[in-house]
């Protein structure tokens, strides 16, 4: 099921179980991984874009193999807040990965994550050919650690 509201993808997750963060470009997939206690983003992989069933089944392999209980998408807005044909495609994705898991899907706004995970390679002295390799991950870790923050922002709210 597809959640547009982080409360609603937060309340959806099993107990115990990671979440599968994706930032989808046209080219590649950056993937990471919460821990199950859902306090940190770990990059994982980047996958090199086929055709979506591949993809997806791929996406799927790696969320079972790690025991994910969940998958967020960065959602790739405009500056104003509004959605581009990148946010529709990322929809569309999530649409059609939907169809294919119960897995609970959620988005989660990915404005300026690519600079900042460039940021943060770049402060790391991370080389020019390295940082190629690994940037669509670190965007994903770095997206879904937003995700996890407000999260934990909410439960420390209600006081879970």
């Amino acid at each position: 099921m597809i959640h547009d509201d982080i409360t609603d993808f937060a309340a959806a997750l099993p107990r115990g179980r990671g979440v599968l963060g994706l930032d989808l470009g046209t080219k590649t997939i950056g993937v990471a991984l919460s821990d199950r206690l859902l306090s940190s983003a770990t990059p994982v992989e980047t996958v090199r874009r086929q055709k979506f069933t591949l993809d997806a089944a791929h996406l799927l392999e790696i969320a079972a193999a790690r025991e994910a209980g969940g998958i967020l998408l960065g959602l790739p807005r405009n500056m104003d807040g509004s959605e581009g044909p990148r946010a529709q495609s990322t929809r569309a994705f999530a649409r059609n990965l939907a169809a294919l898991t119960d897995l609970p899907i959620g988005f989660w706004d990915e404005r300026l994550s690519t600079v900042a995970a460039e940021r943060a390679l770049l402060e790391a002295d991370t080389s020019r050919k390295r940082r190629a390799e690994v940037i669509d991950a670190v965007a994903a870790a770095y997206i879904l650690q937003g995700a996890l923050d407000r999260m934990r922002h909410m439960r420390d709210a209600h006081g879970e």
